[in-house]
């Protein structure tokens, strides 16, 4: 059982130093406009390339550039450009579902991954993207029985990418759900001229609707309001299938999340695979895990198809249904480095010593402690409250940029 490769989204600075800091495997993330959170997320620049590129390597951590939207004649001259300078940063491999972006990476010697977007679901066709890349995502549709027996037939045939390497198997592990087939939806198209397979989707899926017989005018009154807005995946809790599946890279959905929710969910499942490496994976944490997860952004959890169930499970209300939830306070002032403690001024409601505190930046990524003792006005104190400089004792530097936060509990949360 060979060790899963633990796959983490990066929107932005903030959430790419989460990820590199809660020990993910790789990252991807999208430059411009011609990926699929084009709008949902800040995105990154061709400018951040060697940036991203630098920090990743640091870690030995691998980077892949998502260009899988669909591609129009307008486009090409832009695809050219950005593989050019992705190969030019040293970025590990290109994710694509058109077949002029995947030429035009191998034209350029990049590894190239095909996306969920192509809906691969048998092996014939494995084989046959296998002559142009090295890494293949099968459909969101398919049961692990399904996806363990393309990876057997690899391993039997010894189906090989460019690299010659065995061909791996990436799969979605965490995070939201399109009810579409691999992702493939048109409603923002028709309702608002804004296309999901460019990049720009509209959540029409996410919101209430009233079903009308247009004959008759009747009503149709439905138990479930959200019946398009699935639950969010979550594989943790059967995640030694997934590796007895023969899975090689586990992907986390998120880029248009924040930064303290790729911090937390890399976390948990960075613990579970390295559990399943030693053989401590078990309930009680998983039970841990699951409660962790709970606490950031989420819409329910459900086990997607992959345990061979036929119908989806959904929303029961809009947003997410997470535990915790951040209450921005202040922002950095400055860091004291040989006294190793950061300045915030207090710009909007109250600390106080026993809180758990967030502090984000694009260095510094989501760090979350509690607070155990502070210095308000250069006196020790335990509150503070708008228009108080704060000096807190902390072991990393902080920023001008960094925001600071406090944790609270939502109405979801158990008593």
């Amino acid at each position: 059982m060979q060790k899963i490769e633990l796959m983490a989204p990066a929107g932005n600075f903030e959430s790419l130093q989460a990820a590199l800091d809660n020990g993910c495997d790789s990252v991807y993330f999208g430059v411009e406009q011609l990926n699929m959170r084009a709008r949902a997320s800040i995105n990154f620049t061709l400018d951040d390339l060697e940036e991203i590129s630098r920090r990743c390597k640091e870690k030995n951590v691998r980077t892949y550039l998502t260009l899988n939207t669909i591609i129009y004649d307008h486009d090409l001259s832009i695809v050219k450009t950005l593989i050019k300078r992705a190969k030019e940063a040293d970025i590990t491999a290109v994710i694509a579902m058109d077949q002029a972006v995947i030429a035009m990476a191998r034209a350029e010697n990049m590894e190239v991954h095909i996306s969920t977007q192509i809906n691969i679901t048998n092996i014939e066709t494995v084989k046959f993207y296998a002559m142009f890349a090295d890494t293949v995502v099968l459909s969101r549709e398919l049961s692990l029985r399904q996806v363990k027996k393309i990876t057997e037939q690899i391993e039997k045939e010894q189906i090989k990418g460019p690299s010659g390497r065995l061909l791996e198997i990436e799969i979605f592990g965490h995070g939201a759900l399109c009810m579409a087939v691999s992702g493939k939806c048109y409603l923002s198209l028709h309702s608002h001229n804004s296309s999901a397979n460019r990049g720009a989707c509209k959540q029409n899926c996410r919101k209430k609707y009233t079903v009308i017989d247009q004959d008759s005018g009747f009503e149709m009154e439905l138990d479930n309001e959200y019946i398009m807005s699935p639950k969010d995946l979550c594989t943790i809790d059967f995640l030694d299938q997934i590796a007895d599946a023969g899975i090689k890279v586990l992907k986390i959905e998120g880029r248009g999340r924040a930064p303290e929710y790729v911090a937390k969910v890399i976390k948990c499942y960075r613990d579970a695979i390295d559990s399943i490496e030693n053989g401590t994976y078990d309930k009680e944490k998983v039970i841990s895990w699951m409660q962790e997860l709970e606490k950031v952004y989420n819409r329910g959890f459900w086990s997607g198809y992959y345990l061979g169930q036929k119908l989806g499970e959904w929303s029961k209300e809009a947003g997410s249904h997470a535990t915790q939830k951040k209450v921005y306070l202040g922002k950095g002032v400055h860091y004291f480095q040989k006294a190793g403690i950061g300045e915030f001024k207090i710009e909007a409601y109250d600390l106080a010593v026993g809180d758990t505190i967030l502090i984000t930046g694009p260095t510094t990524g989501a760090q979350e402690m509690e607070l155990k003792e502070m210095y308000v006005n250069e006196t020790a104190a335990s509150t503070a409250q708008k228009g108080d400089e704060v000096t807190v004792k902390l072991d990393f530097r902080i920023r001008k940029s960094d925001k600071l936060y406090k944790i609270v509990k939502t109405e979801f949360a158990q008593n």
